[in-house]
């Protein structure tokens, strides 16, 4: 039954700066920049924006304080169901030495070891800390079950929270199988996906050596297509490989860390509707190389942010830190950098309801303690996150 409650109208007004993300908007930029603005929420719906004078008649009035008010953060690529941390083997690399797929194996043993309550309470404090900064949507994988039962159930634990849910049976070959990763293939594209696809959106692969061969990625993002799984791609993190390539090939919503790209590979995302989905907290946080943005932008490849929060490689949950990163260190401008964060991981969801603020899109929204969404990436590491909507409702 609908209540009165339930369909009430709020206006948030006497906004300093207001990121749309339609650039038929405001400044006609790529964020639709509208000054001195206001934005009407109607449910769980945006149902008008504009010119704060203009705004129509609502129930509720909230005053941003001349403050800014842009999107909730679409954060596309995150393993948060997981026991256990990493910090030896952080603290460890920060000493000198570098990461490798084979890392994963202990948070695999923790995760194996803990109970489903265990895995639901760390995967919602995590949701807490990133809905504080400003997330509003995000995408989790399984990953570090590797058995069947183990994936599963961590695929049950997401989805009672998301709807972007990615089976990731094939993250590395599970231990038991370390002689004979055929046969892992073989229980990740049959019992296990058999097990996992009707709790998940995505199929996911970590194609990289110590990890899966390109032909063995094909294998797999093809036996969860059949299964209705769509394909998403670790692609390129740690070297060149064939990664991207499958991506588009196969493709894929989104080809994930792309940061040893060959200018093939470059053109075929560029001519593809794969997104790029970059993650500088995985190289910040092991000192790799960072991916080149800019050469990305400049071919015309749609780049999408994001936090890759997990507990080995980056353990990080906010995206304004990472919209700062990819500022400082990967060639992208602020607004760039907030479009892909917002717009751009909505579009590696393949997703039109979220990552604007236009009539018709779900009402998720990011109010900052700044006059501009440039001081995400000017005012790093600074929580300037000051309120939250998600769904129409106020969250933080």
């Amino acid at each position: 039954m609908t209540t009165h409650e339930d369909t009430m109208s709020t206006v948030i007004t006497n906004i300093a700066t207001l990121v749309t993300n339609d650039p038929s908007l405001g400044d006609n930029s790529p964020l639709g920049l509208v000054r001195d603005a206001a934005v009407v929420i109607d449910g769980d719906r945006i149902a008008w924006t504009g010119e704060s004078s203009k705004a129509p008649a609502t129930d509720n009035r909230v005053d941003a304080g001349g403050r800014t008010v842009l999107p909730g953060f679409v954060d596309s690529h995150s393993h948060l169901v997981f026991a256990g941390d990493r910090t030896e083997e952080f603290n460890a690399r920060m000493s000198g030495r570098r990461y490798s797929a084979g890392g994963i194996r202990t948070t695999v043993a923790a995760t194996r070891a803990a109970t489903d309550g265990q895995l639901e309470a760390n995967l919602t404090r995590f949701l807490a800390e990133a809905l504080r900064q400003g997330t509003t949507t995000f995408e989790t994988k399984s990953g570090y079950g590797l058995t069947v039962q183990d994936e599963a159930r961590a695929l049950r634990v997401a989805a009672a929270h998301t709807e972007e849910v990615t089976y990731l049976g094939a993250h590395i070959v599970a231990p038991e199988y370390a002689e004979d990763p055929a046969a892992y293939v073989e229980l990740v594209t049959g019992e296990m996906l058999d097990a996992c696809a009707p709790h998940a959106r995505w199929i996911d692969v970590f194609c990289e050596k110590g990890a899966f061969d390109g032909d063995q990625a094909r294998a797999i993002l093809t036996a969860g297509k059949a299964r209705g799984l769509h394909p998403r791609i670790h692609a390129n993190q740690l070297s060149h490989g064939p990664g991207v390539q499958l991506a588009v090939e196969l493709d894929a919503a989104s080809a994930d860390h792309c940061t040893h790209l060959t200018d093939a590979d470059v053109d075929a995302l560029a001519n593809g509707s794969t997104v790029a989905t970059l993650l500088p907290g995985a190289e910040f946080s092991t000192r790799a190389e960072w991916p080149d943005a800019r050469r990305l932008l400049d071919a015309g490849v749609t780049v999408a942010l994001s936090t890759d929060c997990n507990p080995g490689s980056s353990f990080t949950s906010s995206v304004p830190f990472c919209v700062a990163l990819a500022v400082r260190d990967m060639g992208m401008t602020p607004d760039e950098a907030v479009w892909s964060a917002t717009a751009g991981g909505a579009a590696a969801l393949r997703r039109t309801d979220i990552g604007r603020l236009t009539p018709g899109a779900r009402a998720d929204l990011t109010l900052l303690d700044a006059p501009s969404h440039v001081h995400l990436a000017y005012r790093p590491g600074v929580p300037l996150v000051a309120g939250v909507w998600r769904n129409g409702t106020r969250v933080v």
